[in-house]
């Protein structure tokens, strides 16, 4: 192995090491390259099925009700992620282009507005905003991407006129219904529209709804009376004021802190949430639901602190309380390096924990709070602690996973058949992510054959949605227009038809879990850029295993499957830089280190000759950069933005 340094555009010295060993490609470096090339050619099928040559999508010439402008971002968005881990060049033209179509076309339906949605809530918001932060990731930086991050940012930390949905006074976010027109205090029939038919089989929002059984759970608003009190109930009691969901939005503003590095959208996002901290604190340590206006917690729910929009009653319970409390804590903590911002989500596990009870000898934990107290008791997802942990490496965080029963085998590997849940292990599978687990007894060293197991299933997942996708109920022009029905041609269609899907790649080469689906973002240990092709991702041939995880290391291994050419690539330490190389050992089969070299640099450079391959052990100091979407190539034009003309 030997060291050396190349010559940065912006004049810095990235330290190089040139890897010696001939090596005969393992069976998953062979996989891992085989299905990068089918995602490849599966996403070009896809966007050649549902889309036109502008990037519009082929659908339907109406489309009524606040939902669904966040469903085609997110059937389209791992366009961009694959390109950012290595796929085809063409993809990301492809995402850019169909980013503009999608925009354009929910405009010309009404809901999107100045490019944003024009209101909704903070779950379909932080689905469908990965795109951007996907897009983020594949740079480089456009103006059009640095303007946008900007612009949409005001409108959630006060900047925005138009959309006014921050009070920088009482540090609270006016409405769980949100967006580019501002909050929305009154909703309206239509609204809800295209809902009604879906929630007829979720439980009432209320336990006061005239003419509903709340013991049934279920409500039916299909019925014009009910959902008229549905709709007058929610305008009274929900629409108004803070609800934890909002801490979200801390991804789009982490998001614009990443493009421009300025500080306000940093004090914005640790603002946001010690507030929710000192609401909790005021709380008695549970967090509440609803927060008024006035800042006052349950103030249009008769002092309740549960019973607010996507709280502890309705429609999800725990869940939509703890993936944006997660989400806000690991943005947070990649803002500032401390491992303390991580505390209110810690604190609502333990609580959360605290208030289970033994059922047929399984601890169960509660998911949602009604008037007569906790209820909905199921086991404890493991997936939450496991974010904190790939995260803080911290012991305390690994006691949280390990208290938590094993009531299936967290080593299977399942092949998600819909987006939304797996019935056999109760693992949630939104956007077909479900080997969180498994994933993690792997960089534990408890699941050897993870890597090549999860690659097989992420190629029979791309198999069976190409199946699905070119089927006659894949085909969008057979899709009728009615709004709830339960086939494919509902607006979640592209989702449930994309064959563009990629946990394996991501866990395997950046050395994370893949993102909390409902707006994180994409945490992880390392990342690639190709040195030739001046992209992001792994360069052609060449495929990554990432081994092992500790506080101060990563252990990876890199082979260039290629007998004849030479490939080059740059690792960065963290997804976001930031993350410091500090050395870089060698290791032989035993797995000790042969030789070392210092980094001492967020990049370190990699040169694989034809067949070559090696792990390597570096070691890191990890969140001691500011984080950024930053590539190692120059930017020239990072701080630039346009100005608008200055009205009196």
């Amino acid at each position: 192995m030997e060291l050396k340094s190349i010559e940065q555009e912006s004049q810095l010295l990235i330290p190089s090491i040139t890897l010696k060993n001939q090596v005969t490609p393992p069976q998953w470096a062979l996989t891992e390259r085989l299905l990068i090339n089918q995602l490849n050619q599966a996403a070009l099928e896809f966007v050649a099925r549902y889309t036109r040559a502008d990037g519009t999508l082929i659908w339907r010439q109406d489309w009524p009700g606040m939902d669904g402008s966040d469903d085609p971002y997110e059937g389209f968005m791992n366009l961009a992620l694959l390109y950012t881990l290595g796929g085809s060049s063409e993809l990301h033209e492809l995402a850019r282009k169909i980013w503009e179509g999608i925009t354009w076309q929910w405009t010309e339906y009404g809901q999107v507005h100045r490019e944003f949605d024009a209101y909704y809530d903070w779950m379909h918001h932080g689905e469908g905003y990965l795109y951007l932060y996907f897009l983020g990731l594949a740079g480089p930086a456009t103006l059009k991407d640095r303007q946008r991050a900007a612009r949409f940012a005001g409108m959630y930390i006060g900047e925005d006129e138009e959309a006014k949905n921050y009070d920088a006074q009482l540090k609270l976010i006016r409405s769980p219904i949100t967006g580019s027109r501002g909050p929305q205090f009154e909703l309206t029939a239509e609204d809800w529209v295209t809902h009604r038919g879906i929630l007829d089989n979720y439980l009432a929002p209320y336990e006061d709804i005239p003419g509903v059984d709340f013991a049934s759970g279920k409500c039916a608003w299909s019925n014009d009376e009910i959902y008229a009190d549905i709709v007058r109930l929610m305008n009274e009691r929900m629409t108004r004021g803070d609800v934890p969901l909002n801490l979200n939005a801390t991804g789009l503003v982490t998001h614009a802190f990443l493009y421009s590095g300025d500080d306000k959208y940093r004090s914005w996002v640790l603002d946001y949430l010690a507030v929710w901290e000192e609401r909790t604190r005021q709380n008695g340590g549970i967090i509440p639901d609803n927060v008024g206006l006035s800042g006052e917690i349950g103030q249009y729910n008769d002092g309740k602190w549960w019973g607010g929009y996507y709280g502890w009653r309705w429609p999800h319970g725990f869940m939509t309380i703890i993936e944006p409390l997660t989400n806000a804590c690991m943005n947070a903590v990649l803002l500032t390096g401390d491992m303390g911002q991580l505390d209110l989500a810690r604190n609502q596990l333990d609580e959360n924990f605290a208030l289970g009870k033994e059922v047929n000898g399984q601890w169960l934990v509660p998911y949602k709070y009604f008037d007569a107290g906790w209820a909905d008791y199921r086991p404890a997802a493991p997936r939450y602690p496991v974010y904190l942990w790939t995260v803080s490496m911290a012991d305390e965080d690994l006691n949280r996973i390990e208290r938590i029963a094993k009531d299936h085998d967290w080593n299977e590997v399942i092949i998600p058949t819909v987006s939304g849940g797996d019935k056999k292990t109760g693992r949630d599978t939104k956007h077909y992510i479900g080997n969180t687990q498994p994933w993690f007894q792997y960089i534990r060293g408890l699941n050897p054959d993870y890597p090549q197991q999860i690659l097989d299933a992420n190629c029979k997942l791309v198999e069976q949605q190409l199946t699905k996708m070119r089927s006659e109920a894949g085909d969008p022009h057979n899709w009728i227009t009615s709004y709830n029905e339960d086939d494919f041609s509902s607006i979640h269609a592209w989702q449930e038809m994309c064959p563009v899907y990629m946990e394996s790649l991501v866990q395997l080469t950046l050395g994370g879990p893949m993102h909390i689906s409902h707006g994180g973002l994409q945490h992880a240990r390392v990342r690639y850029y190709d040195v030739e092709g001046k992209r992001p991702g792994l360069p052609e041939s060449v495929a990554a295993l990432v081994k092992e995880l500790t506080d101060r290391s990563v252990t990876l291994e890199l082979i260039n499957i290629d007998l004849f050419a030479k490939r080059t690539l740059i690792i960065q330490a963290g997804t976001f830089g930031e993350h410091r190389f500090e050395e870089v050992h060698f290791l032989d089969e035993a797995g000790a280190s042969v030789e070392t070299s210092i980094v001492n640099n967020k990049w370190l450079v990699v040169e694989l000759p034809a067949g070559t391959g090696a792990s390597l052990q570096i070691t890191m100091s990890r969140y001691v950069n500011s984080p950024s979407y930053d590539l190692p190539w120059a930017d020239q034009e990072k701080n630039v933005l346009l100005e608008g003309r200055k009205y009196a």
